[in-house]
């Protein structure tokens, strides 16, 4: 990151006290952003266009980086689809306009990789991204944050507005969701293996066959790729943040239990659903625009990650544990 270039920036960073969040505005902090203005939903719910006013009249920022997002796994995105699409779409159209209205010199959008069609050729590629339409589990929230690559490049044609619009692979790393109603494959599988060998369950079922594949961005990694495009991209196109290391489910679950200690049976319930075939991103264009390249090893990320969950389960006094492991 260029720090010079951050310290005389005002930075609004909406989801900013999420699981990508708090690791970007640490980042920025670092650099020395001029300020840094963290919208609480608790303050300010984003789906509320006078609420939404009231944040950039406090913070005037020069860049939004828009990042909060209504997001789950397979399961929620089943449960939630009118959620999912509504509040999704709702913060960031109104958020995007009011922005340009106010003159936001930059304003940053975090896609999905659930925007893809379902059968998008591997590696998926920013040109393939309208060629046919997402997997049906979670196409309302993907479609939905597509609408704002729409928006920002109907923006930038019509009203000159520097909106740029990435898509990152699924996040992972310390401080991820562990919530199994609503966490992603990661974090799922890690507490999945973590609490069955702390309460010594001789099995766990795990949703699906195990043969579809992903790709996953340790977290760290994604705010850098974003903080750089922020920095050096001013383009219209989208462009895809990911590792370009593809994975299928069922060898991640084997580096899981590797990882945990876990060593009873696992029952693959193929009456759930896998979701999208394969997940495996061209990361091409990130490189060649702003040099964003991930670094963390794939193996050391999955080892952080189990870490801070076995500390934050240690963390629980053995009261309120007690009550976990029951329930």
């Amino acid at each position: 990151m260029n720090s010079a270039f951050w310290r005389s920036k005002s930075v609004m960073v909406t989801g900013g006290a999420g699981f990508l969040g708090s690791v970007l505005t640490q980042r920025l902090t670092a650099a020395g952003a001029g300020s840094i203005f963290v919208p609480r939903s608790s303050e300010y719910d984003l789906r509320n266009l006078e609420a939404i006013r009231r944040a950039l009249a406090v913070s005037r920022p020069d860049i939004v980086i828009h990042l909060a997002a209504v997001v789950g796994g397979i399961g929620a995105n089943r449960e939630n689809p009118g959620r999912f699409f509504y509040d999704n779409a709702m913060m960031g159209i109104q958020l995007m306009e009011e922005a340009r209205l106010a003159g936001v010199a930059k304003f940053v959008t975090i896609g999905t990789v659930c925007s893809y069609p379902k059968f998008t050729p591997v590696p998926f590629r920013e040109e393939d991204l309208w060629n046919g339409y997402p997997e049906e589990t979670n196409a309302p929230y993907g479609l939905a944050k597509k609408m704002l690559l729409v928006q920002s490049q109907a923006y930038r044609q019509q009203y000159g507005f520097n909106a740029i619009y990435l898509i990152p692979v699924n996040l992972y790393g310390p401080g991820d969701n562990f919530d199994p109603a609503s966490s992603h494959v990661i974090p799922a599988l890690v507490k999945k293996c973590v609490d069955a060998k702390n309460q010594g369950l001789a099995s766990i079922e795990v949703w699906g066959t195990g043969s579809a594949s992903r790709e996953f961005l340790y977290v760290d990694d994604a705010a850098e790729g974003i903080l750089l495009a922020a920095e050096r991209y001013d383009g219209a196109e989208p462009v895809n943040l990911g590792t370009g290391y593809e994975i299928p489910i069922r060898a991640l679950l084997g580096l899981i239990v590797e990882t945990t200690g876990y060593h009873g049976a696992i029952s693959w319930d193929p009456a759930k659903p896998d979701g999208q075939p394969r997940r495996a991103l061209d990361t091409s264009r990130a490189l060649e625009l702003f040099g964003f390249r991930s670094r963390v090893d794939f193996r050391e990320g999955l080892r952080r990650t189990v870490d801070w969950y076995e500390m934050a389960l240690e963390e629980v006094t053995p009261i309120v544990r007690s009550k976990m492991v029951l329930s």
